[in-house]
């Protein structure tokens, strides 16, 4: 096997823990409670201090971690296939075509929330910048950032001058029938909260009627509008400081250093006014769109930030067990993020334990720590007696075309041979 970085490992293994913190919402709860815990799982107390934590420090920032790292491993991957005399492009594309057949069955039949389809469409098409210079690649994912966040912020003053005008003395119906149409873009409409919670509560058709709409949209509209531009933005950044040398734990500590500081003493109280915003408007539809094109460009700062803290521990003391152990929730990575997903969605539809909708926000926290121990405990496991993790093979297998070995200790008889 190649050898491996410590702190890309360490890194994502934190990256793939935190996703859960959001994704476990999702799962759990009607999908607009991920934005408005007013909406269900309850917004008082506890429930209010979990929405808090996480929408400061983790909403937005391990998914974008997440994906920089995956846009550094596509030059990673990339780079030694071309060492190892493979073709680098067959190498790139055979995985990303297997990483969109997960990324479907993902969707589909196991939770709509999935990030293997975008990553492996917009990973398809990123494959020709990998020999950019680094420079370049951090201008062109900020530019695609900030763009994207610009273009959001132009659309709100339009939708508070439409809500305006329908709620003026003697609105006109256009006028009304305009924000109304607005508005069903924005929040979801009566009845949807009972839909979600009577088919995720019932068996796996009814559990797939309610999904199916959820992940075509994801797919098509939400990805064509949104996504696509989210991650490009995220995996051309995280190929330039690959380049640069920030995930490999190359650089100089004063460079983690000032990226701790522009991500914890300069970015993270901005976050101050936006939370409270948020909850003085009872979470307002036109300040959460706000806010979500706002955090957009605020979650990278803060996203390296936790970066780098963790490579300044792996780099300084890369045998702890806290490192080895988030090391091997990193190598394994595609398992630990498909394997939430399965056990997540066993505890809360109906053809497992049917607890959707059932417990409040911070009681979701509970399954998470749960789950947590699990990786934590399974992914050293499974690597003392694997080369790769299941999916990792299995993605292996498919993408070489032929079986990996897998046992990192044959048998006597095959080391003899």
């Amino acid at each position: 096997m190649a050898e491996r970085y410590v702190t890309i490992d360490a890194v994502r293994g934190v990256a793939v823990l935190g996703i859960l913190l959001m994704n476990i919402v999702s799962m759990g709860l009607p999908v607009y409670a991920y934005v408005d815990p007013t909406y269900a799982g309850g917004a008082q107390g506890a429930n209010l201090w979990a929405w808090g934590i996480s929408y400061v420090l983790i909403d937005g920032k391990t998914r974008a971690l997440f994906t920089m790292l995956f846009g550094a491993s596509l030059i990673l991957v990339a780079d030694r296939a071309e060492q190892a005399g493979e073709n680098p492009a067959r190498v790139h594309y055979a995985r990303m075509f297997w990483l969109l057949v997960f990324g479907l069955i993902h969707a589909w039949l196991i939770w709509y929330g999935d990030i293997l389809y975008d990553y492996a469409i917009v990973g398809a098409l990123l494959f020709f910048a990998r020999k950019a210079p680094a420079p370049l690649l951090l201008l062109a994912g900020a530019a695609i950032t900030l763009g994207f966040a610009l273009d959001g912020l132009v659309d709100g003053p339009r939708l508070a001058h439409l809500r305006d005008l329908a709620q003026a003395p003697g609105a006109a119906p256009a006028a009304v029938a305009a924000w109304r149409e607005a508005l069903a873009g924005l929040v979801p409409a009566p009845g949807v909260k009972a839909a979600e919670i009577a088919g995720y509560t019932g068996g796996f058709l009814d559990a797939l009627r309610v999904r199916a709409p959820m992940a075509a949209q994801y797919q098509t509209s939400s990805f064509l509008e949104a996504n696509a531009w989210d991650v490009a933005g995220c995996m051309l950044i995280g190929m330039g400081l690959y380049r640069l040398g920030v995930f490999t734990g190359r650089c100089q500590t004063r460079v983690y250093l000032a990226l701790i500081a522009l991500g914890y003493l300069v970015v993270l109280p901005a976050y101050i006014p936006l939370t409270h915003d948020l909850v003085g408007s009872g979470f307002d539809p036109l300040i959460v769109m706000r806010n979500d094109e706002l955090v957009g460009v605020l979650r990278i700062p803060v996203a390296l930030a936790h970066a780098s803290v963790v490579i300044l521990i792996a780099r300084r003391w890369p045998e702890t067990p806290v490192i080895a152990r988030l090391s091997a929730v990193g190598q394994m990575a595609l398992s630990n993020y498909l394997a939430a997903s399965l056990i997540g969605t066993t505890i809360f539809y109906g053809y497992g334990l049917g607890l959707f909708g059932a417990l409040e926000r911070h009681e979701l926290y509970f399954v998470v720590a749960g789950i947590w121990a699990f990786q934590i405990l399974w992914s050293p496991w499974w690597l003392g007696a694997f080369r790769y993790g299941p999916f990792e093979w299995a993605w292996r297998s498919l993408a070489r075309g032929r079986l990996q070995p897998l046992r990192r200790v044959e048998s006597a008889g095959a080391a003899a041979a």
